[in-house]
């Protein structure tokens, strides 16, 4: 029983550690190999011939139409054959094109988030559709008198082919028109100052002698083509479909998993969003009423659809009616998208420590909002962690100040006992029981913590506000390696003061692996986001002051005995 005590003393602070690195490790682990040779930022100029659906005018659409969820059979409608016009729309927020066959929008950049740090003049491209790549977002009428048919899509006019928010503007309207008979259908874009959320609606003029019945959907049609390059140690991000439903407040789509089965549900509200890392494109229909929700590959293509069709609308004859839903195609900003609908805001996913990453965030950016800089917030979250833990870190402390004082008299009773292990352990643990150490004490402390370190770490990862934020010097984006590998370096080095504070293991073999520690941490933080590396990096120089401070303590209480 001794023996198996003193294995677990000798061993419990590498398995910490090494478990500590495996955690760190876990949002590394998925690599590509094959990259397309393209990325979306670099396609900046949309293809006329492309930027449309990826079908002729007149051509039918292959099923990615919806199919309306009443019995009501549609009426065939008349597909005009018309070359479909591209609309422009500029706000602050958006640079967005309009196809008018379907009136898709087929491209949206986001001129507040560049596409590189370097390049202020290209902004990140979300969605997009060009020769290799499928990215936008569709929506329409199915149904008795839906305009959206096996046939074809329809073409809607528009009055001019380019719309500008102007100065002193606060909203935007286009305007796309198409005449059903004696039906006009209105499909109305509205966009407002500062915002990522469009509204999508539809005005329905039925002076025809009949009801006019239809089922609004809108879908997200993409590839499965992921343009983050990454090696054995960049992250990996989600590239994938999420959903809320009645069951799961946020449920994870990969690819592959849409390709396996089909996915369909329906609820009252709820959202359908494509997820990427910083990013989202979502629909979200109207909340009132209940939407069936689908997410299917289309066909034998490199082509998936995760979308909604809304309830039956009506329109007597002689009246007018109207009916939407809103896209927001923007970055993952948790205060927005918490207020657009109920749990959009987990798209932003801190895994399974969200309970504690969300109050992270909220403090971080509350410290933000009075030091202007990222890269202080995360220091100034860090003093606060640390305080909050300072007794307990503390106890841990001192525990390991009296374990590197007993150092000496371990080294010699292992040099007595040599190989006898259970003599050995036997005559430690009485050591351990005169000096009133627990051997436990170091270790338990820095456990517990560990899952706010490791949700702050989520929150870290998952802020789009870090995102081409500067620190100081060298350091313009705190979301990228250090350029410098300054972080890591000196990261490597605290780490290796923090073991000179520590008891040193008695068994050689451990001692060498803990010396070895500091230079596979510091080549595994190379690659590491420098936020995240001043986070380690703070973290350890704090904990090296306090460490320090209390060893002095207790040496010199010593020697006054």
């Amino acid at each position: 029983m001794a023996v198996i005590k003193m294995d677990w003393q000798k061993n419990l602070l590498v398995a910490a550690i090494l478990a500590t690195l495996l955690l760190l490790v876990i949002r590394w682990h998925e690599y590509q190999e094959k990259l397309p040779t393209q990325p979306a930022v670099a396609a900046q100029t949309t293809n006329t011939a492309n930027a449309s659906s990826d079908t002729p005018v007149s051509a039918t659409t292959n099923g990615e139409i919806p199919a309306a969820t009443n019995s009501v059979p549609e009426t065939a409608a008349a597909v005009p054959v018309a070359v479909p016009q591209l609309i422009t729309v500029k706000t602050d927020s958006l640079d967005v094109v309009i196809n008018a066959q379907g009136g898709d929008i087929v491209k949206v950049a986001l001129p507040r988030h560049y596409a590189k740090l370097d390049t202020p003049d290209q902004p990140f491209l979300l969605l997009d559709s060009h020769d290799n790549h499928v990215y936008v977002a569709q929506s329409g009428l199915v149904g008795a008198n839906g305009t959206d048919t096996a046939q074809g899509r329809p073409v809607f006019s528009s009055e001019q082919p380019a719309y500008q928010l102007a100065d002193g503007q606060d909203q935007l309207q286009v305007d796309l028109v198409l005449q059903q008979g004696d039906v006009k259908i209105t499909k109305r874009f509205s966009f407002k100052r500062g915002e990522y959320l469009v509204k999508v609606e539809y005005l329905v003029d039925n002076q025809s002698s009949s009801p006019w019945s239809a089922q609004l959907y809108g879908q997200i049609k993409r590839d499965s083509q992921n343009f983050i390059k990454v090696s054995a140690l960049e992250m990996n991000p989600f590239l994938g479909a999420a959903i809320t439903t009645n069951e799961e407040n946020y449920k994870k789509f990969t690819f592959a998993n849409i390709a396996e089965s089909e996915f369909k549900t329906t609820r009252q509200g709820g959202w359908v969003a494509m997820v990427q890392h910083y990013f989202i494109s979502a629909w979200i229909p109207d909340a009132n009423s209940d939407n069936t929700y689908t997410l299917r590959k289309l066909g034998g293509n490199d082509l998936y659809l995760l979308g909604f069709t809304g309830k039956v609308n009506e329109v007597a004859p002689g009246t007018q009616g109207s009916f939407g839903a809103s896209f927001y195609a923007g970055p993952k900003d948790t205060e927005r998208l918490e207020e657009i609908s109920p749990h959009l805001d987990l798209t932003v996913d801190y895994g399974w420590l969200w309970w504690l990453s969300k109050p992270l965030f909220w403090v971080m950016k509350a410290i933000h909002d009075i030091v202007g800089n990222w890269g202080l917030a995360i220091i100034g979250l860090i003093i606060i962690i640390k305080a909050l833990f300072f007794k307990l870190s503390a106890t841990s402390y001192k525990s390991m100040a009296k374990m590197r004082k007993l150092a000496p008299k371990m080294a010699e009773m292992k040099e007595r006992y040599g190989d006898d292990r259970q003599k050995f352990s036997q005559e430690m643990m009485k050591l351990y029981k005169n000096e009133q150490v627990n051997p436990f004490g170091g270790c338990l402390p820095l456990l517990i913590q560990m899952p706010v370190f490791l949700a702050f770490y989520y929150v870290l990862m998952e802020s789009v506000e870090l995102r081409h934020s500067p620190f100081f010097g060298w350091i313009t984006d705190l979301s990228v390696k250090d350029p410098y590998f300054v972080l890591p370096i000196i990261y490597g080095i605290t780490m290796w003061f923090m073991q000179k504070l520590n008891p040193q293991p008695t068994d050689p073999m451990q001692a060498r692996i803990m010396q070895m520690l500091p230079i596979v941490f510091t080549v595994m933080f190379l690659w590491f986001p420098a936020g995240m590396v001043l986070y380690w990096v703070t973290n350890n120089l704090l904990s090296i002051a306090q460490q320090y401070v209390i060893t002095k303590q207790i040496d010199n209480a010593d020697t006054s005995k």
